[in-house]
Parts: C-alpha cells; structure tokens; sequence
C-alpha cells in the first residue's frame, strides 16, 4: 500500500503562484511514475503532468510553459504553478504509479479567482 498526501493548495489572484506538494509513504518502489491531475466541477479528471524516477515529464498542452513539475526523491513530488487563471481551478489530485499498482492523493483545492 502507497499513502499520498498533498499540500500547498489555495485561493490566489488571477497571475499568482503556487506550490503543491506530494509526499509519497509505505511500499514505495524505486522505479515509479508520480504525477498530477485536476478536476473541476462538472467535468472528468484531468492529466496536468507526470515525472519518472529517471526525471523525464509530461506536460497537458494547457500548462505547459506555466507549471514546472519536480520530484527529490522518489517519495516527493511537487507542481510549481504560475501564471495562474481562473480555468485552473479544480482539485488537484497526486497520483502514484509503479508496476500494476495506482494509488491516488484526497486532493487540494486550487481557486484561481480575483
């Protein structure tokens, strides 16, 4: 079992930053796949971006260029997002992938809203 608890969520100006943080416990394989994905009301779960332990990423063509996706380990995933909009907001989910297991945080609300 995986446990994923995210954090760094909240209500920002239309513009402003933020950054959300994944922390990764329990049966953690050293060859993974961590990511992001959103929901906003009304509509299905989304990819934001992924990041391998070898670093390489993956981005949705709606950020990139804004969010900057990083890991320090193999534990701790983050989002770095900028330039903000109010299409943004959503829950952010982090996602846990390794072998046949996917494992999924409770999500952090992001409002992107003047």
């Amino acid at each position: 079992q995986v446990q994923l608890v995210e954090s760094g969520g909240g209500l920002v100006q239309p513009g402003g930053s933020l950054r959300l943080s994944c922390a990764a416990s329990g049966s953690i394989f050293s060859i993974n796949v961590m990511g992001w994905y959103r929901q906003a009301p009304g509509k299905q779960r989304e990819l934001v971006a992924t990041i391998t332990s070898g670093r390489g990423t993956n981005y949705a063509d709606s950020v990139k260029g804004r969010f900057t996706i990083s890991r320090d380990n193999v534990k701790n995933a983050y989002l770095q997002m900028n330039s903000l909009k109010p299409e943004d907001t959503a829950v952010y989910y982090c996602n846990y992938k390794a072998r046949a297991s996917i494992y999924w945080g409770q999500g952090t609300q992001v409002t992107v809203s003047s």
